[in-house]
């Protein structure tokens, strides 16, 4: 085996690699550095990275992520002690799985492999450019999976669309600064990306018909308080003496 096909079972290398030598991700970033350093040390100094994610593949993740991810997020606890789910995020960016990869782990579906998707999603965010990252992510909007979340406050409820949500909006998630993207809006301007349809339908025409819709009710009510208060003044029939029928009736003149 020569020494450009050897395997490099640590991390050692991989952040020794920040210059000129280290592959660039598809959006120009250098992966060693996407993580900030004092997270990167937590992540290689932990029980967790050197236990399991020594002389990891590609398909060797699917196994960690079912095995040992149970919540996403970064950091956790008084020590910030690095969450598996950032550490196996971390293993990515020095193996740069290929995007056919990256698909087979977002195609997974199931309770068993959510957060598969939820830790592809979150590498695709940090290493791909935005068009790729818009239209790859907003498809799992519509995922309603539940997704627990650690973070310093302790741990909460979320799901699979929230947290793609945050990865398209935020700044910072799971203790990771995200490079700074385009809005959607400023894309579609540019023609980098086409309109996003919602898969209620057009925004515009549902506000156009829920005002169609609030103005019929209005006018319903309106009839109806209309129809009472004519009911109201013409409830007794009067007659000749000035005195309604029902007066007549309860007075008991004839």
């Amino acid at each position: 085996m020569s020494r450009n096909d050897t395997v490099q079972a640590d991390a050692r290398r991989f952040l020794d690699e920040r210059g000129s030598n280290a592959a660039l991700a598809p959006n120009g970033l250098n992966p060693a550095t996407i993580m900030e350093k004092a997270v990167k040390e937590r992540i290689i100094e932990s029980y967790f990275y050197k236990e399991q994610c020594f002389a990891l593949n590609e398909a060797d993740i699917i196994d960690r992520v079912v095995e040992h991810v149970s919540f996403v997020g970064g950091t956790h606890g008084n020590a910030q002690k690095p969450s598996p789910f950032l550490c196996l995020a971390f293993k990515l960016l020095e193996l740069a799985p290929s995007d056919d990869i990256l698909r087979e782990y977002l195609s997974f579906g199931g309770e068993h492999f959510k957060y598969l998707r939820a830790l592809a999603c979150f590498y695709l965010r940090l290493t791909r450019q935005a068009k790729d990252v818009y239209e790859t992510l907003e498809p799992f909007l519509e995922d309603r999976r539940k997704l627990r979340r650690k973070g310093r406050s302790g741990t909460s409820l979320t799901f699979v669309d929230e947290f793609v949500d945050d990865l398209l909006n935020k700044e910072r998630v799971c203790a990771t600064s995200l490079w700074k993207m385009p809005k959607r809006d400023v894309l579609e301007d540019l023609e980098v990306l086409e309109p996003r349809v919602s898969p209620l339908g057009d925004l515009e025409e549902l506000l156009e018909e829920d005002e169609e819709k609030e103005e019929e009710e209005g006018q319903e009510e309106q009839d109806d308080d209309d129809d009472g208060a004519g009911n109201g003044r013409n409830g007794g029939e009067v007659n000749g003496d000035g005195r309604s029928e029902s007066a007549r009736s309860r007075s008991g003149t004839p």
